[in-house]
């Protein structure tokens, strides 16, 4: 058991001033795992506070500080990678390979290119007769997902401790124990004290503390359209910055010249890692009419080789992270199935064999149509529509035709194509031909996919704000 009752304040464990806690279930099991304490406004309070008696000596630290920070973090980073692979394998029921390869990976990578891009970044720039000088935002208070306990905590805090701005963190409630040795970690290290703050709780209680404490600057937030909608009315009442990372119905665009059994294995693959509970999965695959039998065909060969079971085997596709997500996913399927798109592959109720957990078939839905819910809407789980173009300017207009604009993604191998196609997706992230992550490349999305980029030196900009100084003395 994982009984976690304090939370981190002015670098210190405290008692939370409330008595409600949370248990924490593990989705492959359905059992209790561990607790928290649900945090209270006078908890959040005591965060605030320490970060912002922080924030004048941080606010001042050299470059040279924060990269030995940075690089400090990493390091121990590294030295906890079993329990973070299993905390995470526990806690959101992801599949060994996954955890490892996917969540501690994204994490390790965000601490040290923080810490490289720190190195060389620019914070004064003298133009003609002025200077533009880049100074820590403030207080940051970050709220993020259940569904990457590390990546999106682990980019969030790297570029705020790059910036020189101190933080509050509130975890999801259903995947907090990743963000605990996250708290750990920074406390071995010795970061200075207020200049992080943990503090568990609510979306209601903390959630909306964060968004409309008038003692936060900042505040970024992962998470579903409709909370980002209330964070940005909450945040709004202080005139605060903000930045959202919201949801998406990415596109992946097969070209005519495509090797077809490697895009299936790629559409495939955004609904098996994590089980489809990714913001920027390609849940909406396009190919041309021409193509649709030889690409059905190949989506049933490659499914069975993304095998669904255990975490703790060699599965690739685990459990959804609780049983409210599950009932969301089914009543999703249903619904395909009810606006009378063709069922390739899976369907509704769990796998065969796996009773116990929140397990749901991956499901392939075939002669949808881009008017359709399940096109439409973000479902958040191993769920992919296939829809089919006669043209590569019908399928630009398809892909286009949602409020989301997080990613996309193009597979062929005509280049003038590939490039046509790709700049003219209307997201803030586009993958040719499976290209691999770059941790220095921008993350973030268009129209209602958020506002301001995670990753790299992007993700370092937004916990800054910029000063004009004119006539400065030379």
């Amino acid at each position: 058991m994982r009984n976690h009752l304090k939370h981190y304040i002015n670098g210190e464990w405290v008692e939370s001033t409330g008595s409600e806690t949370h248990e924490v279930i593990n989705p492959a099991t359905e059992e209790v795992i561990g607790k928290i304490s649900l945090g209270t406004k006078e908890d959040l309070d005591k965060a605030v506070a320490a970060a912002r008696a922080a924030f004048p000596t941080f606010s001042q630290t050299s470059r040279e500080e924060r990269v030995e920070m940075l690089e400090k973090i990493a390091e121990e980073y590294a030295n906890r990678k079993e329990e973070i692979i299993d905390v995470i394998t526990e806690e959101l029921g992801s599949p060994r390979k996954i955890s490892e390869n996917v969540h501690y990976n994204m994490g390790y990578n965000h601490f040290s290119e923080a810490a490289r891009v720190l190195k060389d970044f620019t914070f004064s720039e003298d133009r003609g007769d002025h200077t533009v000088v880049k100074e820590p935002v403030g207080v940051s208070g970050l709220i993020t997902p259940w569904n990457f306990p590390t990546n999106q905590t682990s980019t969030k805090i790297a570029s705020a401790f790059a910036a020189g701005s101190p933080v509050v963190l509130k975890p999801a409630e259903l995947t907090p124990f990743a963000a605990i040795i996250l708290t750990e970690i920074f406390d071995k290290v010795g970061v200075p004290k207020g200049v992080f703050n943990l503090v568990n709780g609510t979306g209601e209680t903390i959630g909306d503390g964060i968004s409309s404490h008038p003692d936060i600057d900042f505040v970024s937030f992962t998470g579903s359209a409709a909370v980002g909608e209330k964070v940005m009315k909450n945040a709004s009442e202080t005139i605060k910055n903000v930045a959202l990372e919201l949801g998406g119905k990415s596109p992946l665009i097969v070209l005519d010249d495509a090797d077809v059994e490697k895009a299936a294995k790629a559409a495939v693959s955004h609904i098996a890692t994590n089980t489809g509970q990714v913001c920027s999965a390609a849940t909406r695959t396009l190919i041309p009419a021409s193509m649709k039998e030889e690409f059905e065909e190949a989506l049933k060969r490659v499914l069975p080789k993304f095998p669904v079971g255990d975490p703790q085997g060699d599965n690739y596709v685990g459990p959804l992270v609780s049983e409210k997500q599950w009932n969301t996913v089914q009543s999703y399927i249903q619904k395909g199935i009810d606006e009378g798109a063709t069922l390739l592959a899976g369907g509704t109720g769990k796998p065969e064999g796996l009773d116990k957990g929140f397990y749901a078939k991956p499901t392939i839905f075939t002669d949808v149509k881009n008017d359709m819910v399940i096109a439409q809407e973000e479902i958040f789980g191993p769920v992919m529509c296939v829809l089919t173009y006669e043209t590569i300017d019908e399928a630009i207009e398809i892909a286009n035709e949602t409020v989301y604009g997080l990613a996309g993604y193009v597979f062929g191998n005509d280049k003038d194509t590939l490039r046509k196609v790709a700049t003219s997706i209307r997201a803030g992230r586009i993958k040719v031909n499976n290209a691999e992550l770059d941790p220095a490349a921008p993350f973030g999305g268009y129209k209602q996919s958020g506002i301001g980029r995670e990753w790299g030196d992007y993700g370092i900009e937004e916990y800054l704000e910029k000063k004009a100084i004119l006539g400065y003395p030379a």
